[in-house]
């Protein structure tokens, strides 16, 4: 298997559809948690809605600047989730983030080798390589709080 190919399945893994890591995804974590859920607030956790805002946020960015050149996303705006206070905006979320990571999986495939070791729009930010690791790793780090978040939420009804 190519390197592109292999990081488009490591990211798959954790986004979409495996359960060789942490025994679940986002897919299969986000389809069993509705809209009240995902907005429950605990102590002074992030809520599920604003992590997945969060980390669709990245995807999202990512996949704009590789299509403009531009990479505008900031950090500050990560969390600036909308209230979600009805099923429909919980289920657009989770559609827009899911679609999102089905097309940068789809992207990673696609790229030639050579661009890995590319630089990630600026210098400080390295290579490909580097950054798709990143979102991989951070998705890993961001589902371990949905797991967490729901099992609070379940043990506090």
């Amino acid at each position: 298997m190519e390197k592109c190919e292999f990081m488009a399945s490591r990211f798959r893994e954790v986004y979409l559809s495996g359960t060789w890591i942490a025994n679940t995804n986002y897919q299969d974590q986000l389809q069993q948690i509705n809209w009240q859920i995902a907005s429950t607030q605990i102590a002074d956790l992030n809520t599920i809605a604003a992590i997945v805002y969060h980390i669709n946020y990245y995807l999202q960015g990512i996949l704009e600047g590789l299509e403009d050149g531009q990479f505008t996303i900031q950090d500050k705006f990560s969390f600036d989730v909308p209230e979600i206070v009805e099923d429909r905006e919980w289920q657009i979320l989770v559609h827009v983030f899911l679609d999102n990571a089905e097309k940068f999986a789809q992207t990673i495939e696609r790229f030639d080798e050579s661009k890995l070791e590319e630089t990630f729009f600026e210098e400080r930010f390295g290579n490909y390589w580097r950054n798709i690791e990143g979102v991989i790793e951070h998705g890993y780090y961001h589902l371990g709080q949905i797991v967490l978040i729901r099992k609070l939420i379940a043990a506090d009804h």
